[in-house]
């Protein structure tokens, strides 16, 4: 009896012992869910967190490229919009009306460009320059240019024209805009009076040293007809090739050649003949002045031109330089 009540005891204390075992595990495992819940829902909260922020970062960026590019295309806009008014509003005859000068681009070209005694520039271009500047309201600036740079100066702005009894080529054509012609002309040979029988009836210039103006019509016509081309700043400077015997002979301008060679000029013991214009089987040259493109002042000088062949005016200048079988009156 005593034996069966221990036995009964320890079954009861033993199953107490079993049931707080399993409260504890039970709570144990609560907690650990609950804690487990509370890191998922932390995680999930930061992971939350976390989208949002990138999303918010993601938008701002948006919003940020979209403006850079929407600023870059209003500034290419406004510039091409201010390009196109620039161009479209352009008056080369404005400008030098308020500047106050014309800036003629010349080289030293006799009887076209030269100077006097006195330093100052005359010449039938120089005296029609200074007539057009009159006309325009404006004074007259003369501008000596390297010959071969003289697209460059016009765009640049350095100058206003080039009237230097420039041949009209097609080079010239497609760089500039040009006026009316207003010369004939065609290239020569220069040569030493006392070898004028070597060079007389020469149709090849081939094993010939030929002093030209760079980029002129000269050097086209030498380049041509076989030349070994020495090219100088102007056609004034090749015929001080010439005098020197640096070169056999020079090209240039028939204009040039009657004012500058033979007897009563500087050039006395140098002769001119001929024609390799026709030793090319090419027409005769003209003559214009030329603008930049597009300038509003071909059409001034047009309507200039016109007005002083109707008065006399250029006949009478012509006359002065020994050009009126040369100057084109129609």
């Amino acid at each position: 009896m005593k034996k069966a009540f221990i036995q009964k005891l320890l079954s009861l204390g033993l199953a107490m012992v079993l049931g707080l075992s399993l409260t504890a595990c039970s709570g144990g495992s609560s907690s650990a869910t609950a804690d487990s819940a509370g890191s998922s829902a932390s995680e999930a909260e930061s992971s939350e967190s976390a989208s949002s922020a990138a999303a918010e970062s993601q938008e701002a960026a948006s919003e940020s490229v979209a403006e850079e590019t929407a600023g870059e295309s209003t500034g290419a806009a406004e510039t091409e919009s201010t390009e196109a008014t620039a161009a479209s509003g352009e008056s080369d005859l404005a400008a030098i009306q308020e500047k106050g000068t014309l800036v003629v681009g010349i080289t030293n070209f006799e009887p076209m460009d030269y100077q006097d005694e006195n330093g100052d520039w005359i010449g039938f271009d120089a005296d029609l320059a200074k007539q057009f500047a009159e006309y325009l309201g404006v004074e007259v600036e003369f501008s000596e240019i390297t010959w071969d740079y003289k697209v460059m100066e016009l765009e640049a702005g350095n100058i206003d024209c080039v009237w230097n009894g420039m041949t009209l080529t097609d080079e010239v054509t497609s760089a500039m805009a040009t006026s009316t012609p207003y010369c004939t002309n065609y290239q020569v040979l220069v040569y030493p009076a006392a070898s004028a029988a070597d060079f007389e009836g020469l149709t090849s210039l081939e094993g010939l040293n030929i002093a030209v103006e760079s980029g002129s019509a000269g050097e086209d016509a030498a380049e041509a007809l076989g030349a070994s081309t020495i090219p100088v700043q102007s056609q004034a400077n090749t015929l001080m090739e010439v005098a020197a015997g640096t070169s056999d002979a020079a090209v240039i301008d028939v204009l040039m050649a009657a004012a500058m060679t033979g007897e009563g000029t500087s050039y006395a013991d140098l002769a001119y003949s001929v024609n390799l214009n026709e030793a090319q089987g090419l027409e005769s040259e003209q003559y214009g002045v030329g603008f930049r493109q597009g300038s509003d002042l071909v059409d001034e000088f047009n309507a200039f031109w016109a007005e002083k062949v109707a008065d006399g005016t250029v006949e009478e200048i012509a006359n002065t330089y020994g050009l009126q079988d040369a100057v084109i009156l129609e």
